[in-house]
């Protein structure tokens, strides 16, 4: 049952990071729509590596939290990103 569980965390962690590489880059400008997704993308990039740490260290539930944590925060950073960027189209 641990092994399924522990399976099947890691297998999803690591294909949201792989979804999500092109996001990925440090994130200079914050500021414009850009920086925005790159923050996303690094968010995302934490998630996985706090997630994968703590399933491998078998604190699956603790690992969850966090992976949760930083995918709301990279939700947040995209939806920036996004409104930023309709406004600028827009106007």
């Amino acid at each position: 049952m641990k092994n399924t569980t522990t399976n099947f965390l890691m297998t999803f962690a690591i294909a949201v990071s792989f979804a999500l590489i092109p996001f990925t880059g440090s994130a200079q400008n914050s500021n414009s729509s850009t920086g925005e997704m790159k923050a996303s993308g690094s968010e995302v990039k934490k998630a996985g590596t706090s997630a994968g740490r703590n399933v491998k260290h078998g604190r699956i539930v603790r690992g969850g939290k966090h992976f949760g944590k930083h995918i709301g925060r990279a939700g947040k950073h995209f939806g920036k990103g996004t409104k930023k960027a309709v406004k600028k189209a827009v106007s």
